[in-house]
């Protein structure tokens, strides 16, 4: 089974960046997989952020953070990345990464029976 590991969430003013990484732990390593990023506020629904096809062709981003985050991959280092710039307090919450589908469109409907990472805080204060 697919594990997922995110790190690099923390606290940053508006405007500033972060950017997450996503890494297997187990034996099954990610790159064969398209990968995405949800993000859970409170008393928000869960909403897909971004995600990445398996060669890293196809990327897709909610038309909240279109032109301010970018996400990518780099295979051989088994990490995905979402680099997140100009952020807002709206962008504040917890992220996850999910994987175990072979598609984006998968995460689209059936992201609850994907593989979802513990989750890495965000917080855009002022």
């Amino acid at each position: 089974q697919l594990q997922l590991v995110e790190s690099g969430g923390g606290l940053v003013q508006p405007g500033g960046s972060l950017r997450l990484s996503c890494t297997a732990s187990g034996s099954t390593t990610l790159e064969y997989f398209a990968i995405a990023w949800f993000r859970q506020a409170p008393g928000k629904e869960r909403e897909k952020v971004s995600c990445i096809s398996s060669t890293g062709g196809i990327t897709r981003y909610a038309d909240s953070v279109k032109g301010r985050f970018s996400i990518s991959r780099h295979n051989d280092k088994h990490t995905v990345y979402l680099q997140m710039n100009s952020m807002k307090a709206e962008d504040t919450g917890v992220y996850y990464c999910v994987g175990g589908g072979y598609s984006c469109s998968d995460y689209d409907t059936h992201a609850d029976l994907a593989s979802w990472g513990q989750g890495t805080q965000v917080t855009v204060f002022s």
